[in-house]
C-alpha cells in the first residue's frame, strides 16, 4: 500500500513493509542493504526513523534480489548496479563464468567418486585381468603423460629466497615460507611431499588418492614443525600447493595463498582458494576484489604450515585432458601480475621451460618485491618410445 511520507516534498513514497512485499526482500534485508549504501530509502522519517521508499527503487531492489540469488557478495552487487546495462550484463557474465570455474573442482570430484563407487565391485571382479586390457564395453583411454618445468627466483628486492619449488615425475609443487626459518619450512614441506614421487597410481585405489594427499599434508607440517626454532619469536610456517599426477588425474594438496590454475581452451582458471584474511572480507561483501588488491593485510593467512595441530589444507582431484596447461605458483607472481598477462604468457609459450621463464620475467617488470616461484606442467598424449638411436630414447622429461 502506497503511503505519503513525513515532511514536505518527499512524494509518494513506501512503507518498508510494502517495499518488502513488491521487492521480495525482507524487511532486514532492506535495513542490511541501507547500512552498506546499496539501497538507501528514499526518505528516513527523522522523529520515528522509519524508512521510505520511492516506487523507481524497485528495479534496483529486484535486481539486488537476483544477485543476491545468484550468490554475488554485497560488495560486487554495489559496483553492478551503478553500472550501465550493458556492463552490467557483461559483470553478471564475468562473475557466473567465474563461479563456474570455482565449482569446477568440486564436479569433477563428485562424478569421479560418483563413478569410483559404481565401479567398485566391478573393479574388483576384474583384478586378476592383465594391466592395461580393456575392460568390456569400456575401450581404453589413449595414454597420457606430462612435461614440466620449475623455476624458482629471488626477485629485486627481496635478500634471500624462502620460496620452494619443485617438479618431478609424479609431483609438482611450490611453497612459499615466512618468518624466520620460511625458507627451510618451505623446503621441509616439499620434502616431505616428495615420497609420492615413487606412488604406484596401478597399485592404490583411485579413491584414496586424497586420502594420500591429506596423510602427506599432514606429514609436512609435522616436518615444518621440526625446523621451527624452540621459543622462536616470528610465527613461521610456509603454503603449499601440490599436485600429484597418476596417469589420468591431477590429484591437488592446498593451504595458504600460493595459487593453481589450469589453462584450458585459451582460458585460464584459477583452481585454488586463497586462504587470507582479505579474502575473507570479499567473500563476506565486505571488501570488493578490487580493494582487496591493494589491502594492506593481503597478505595475512589464517591457513598454513606452521606445524599447529588442526591445519585442514585443501584436497581436490582434477581430470586431466590433453592440452591442459597447469600453473602452480607463490604470490610473487599472482599478488604482481595481473591474470590476462599470466594468461597470454601462459597460452603463448611453446613448452614449459618457456612459460616459467617468461612468468618470472613479467613479476620482474613488475618490480619483483617477492620471491617468485612457478612450475608448468603440459599434459600430453603420449606415443610409443622411439627406437633407441645411439642409447638415446624419445621419453617425456623436464624442460
Amino acid at each position: 500500500m502506497r503511503e505519503r511520507a513525513d515532511g514536505g516534498g518527499t512524494g509518494r513514497l513506501l512503507s518498508i513493509g510494502a517495499f518488502a512485499r513488491l521487492a521480495r526482500l525482507s524487511p532486514k534485508a532492506l535495513r542490511l542493504y541501507d547500512e552498506l549504501g546499496l539501497l538507501p530509502p528514499a526518505h528516513v522519517d527523522p522523529a520515528n526513523g522509519y524508512r521510505r521508499y520511492a516506487p523507481a527503487q524497485l528495479e534496483r531492489a529486484r535486481l539486488v534480489a537476483w544477485l543476491r540469488r545468484l550468490g554475488m557478495p554485497l560488495a560486487r552487487i554495489r559496483d553492478v548496479c551503478e553500472l550501465a546495462a550493458g556492463p552490467a550484463a557483461e559483470a553478471v557474465s564475468a562473475y557466473w563464468a567465474q563461479t563456474e570455474a570455482d565449482t569446477a573442482a568440486r564436479r569433477e570430484l563428485a562424478a569421479f567418486l560418483v563413478d569410483h563407487l559404481k565401479r567398485k565391485d566391478e573393479d574388483e571382479a576384474m583384478k586378476d585381468i592383465s594391466p592395461g586390457t580393456a575392460r568390456p564395453g569400456r575401450p581404453l583411454p589413449p595414454p597420457l603423460g606430462i612435461r614440466y618445468a620449475a623455476l624458482s627466483d629471488t626477485g629485486l628486492v627481496r635478500e634471500s629466497n624462502q620460496d620452494t619449488a619443485y617438479a618431478g615425475d609424479r609431483l609438482l609443487a611450490v611453497a612459499d615460507g615466512f618468518g624466520g626459518a620460511g625458507a627451510s619450512a618451505g623446503a621441509a614441506a616439499v620434502e616431505a611431499l616428495r615420497g609420492l614421487e615413487s606412488f604406484d597410481g596401478g597399485a592404490l585405489r583411485p579413491g584414496d588418492l586424497l586420502n594420500v594427499l591429506a596423510d602427506a599434508a599432514g606429514q609436512a607440517n609435522r616436518s615444518v614443525r621440526g625446523v621451527v626454532p624452540a621459543g622462536a619469536p616470528d610465527h613461521t610456517g610456509t603454503t603449499l600447493t601440490a599436485m600429484l599426477w597418476t596417469g589420468s588425474h591431477l590429484a591437488l594438496v592446498h593451504v595458504g595463498d600460493s595459487r593453481a590454475y589450469l589453462l584450458r581452451g585459451g582460458e585460464l582458471f584459477q583452481i585454488t582458494h586463497d586462504h587470507t584474511h582479505v579474502q575473507s572480507l570479499v567473500e563476506e561483501g565486505r571488501l570488493t576484489p578490487e580493494e582487496a588488491e591493494s589491502h594492506p593485510q593481503r597478505a595475512l593467512l589464517f591457513r598454513a604450515l606452521d606445524g599447529s595441530d588442526g591445519v585442514e589444507p585443501e584436497v581436490g582431484l582434477r581430470e586431466a585432458r590433453p592440452g591442459d596447461r597447469y600453473l602452480l605458483c607463490s604470490d610473487g607472481l599472482s599478488a604482481v601480475v595481473p591474470s590476462d598477462a599470466v594468461r597470454e604468457v601462459l597460452g603463448a609459450a611453446p613448452d614449459p621451460g618457456r612459460a616459467v621463464r617468461d612468468l618470472v620475467a613479467l613479476a620482474h617488470d613488475a618490480g619483483a618485491p617477492d620471491n617468485v616461484s612457478c612450475v608448468v606442467a603440459d599434459v600430453i598424449a603420449e606415443v610409443p618410445p622411439a627406437v633407441p638411436v645411439d642409447g638415446a630414447t624419445d621419453v617425456s622429461a623436464p624442460m
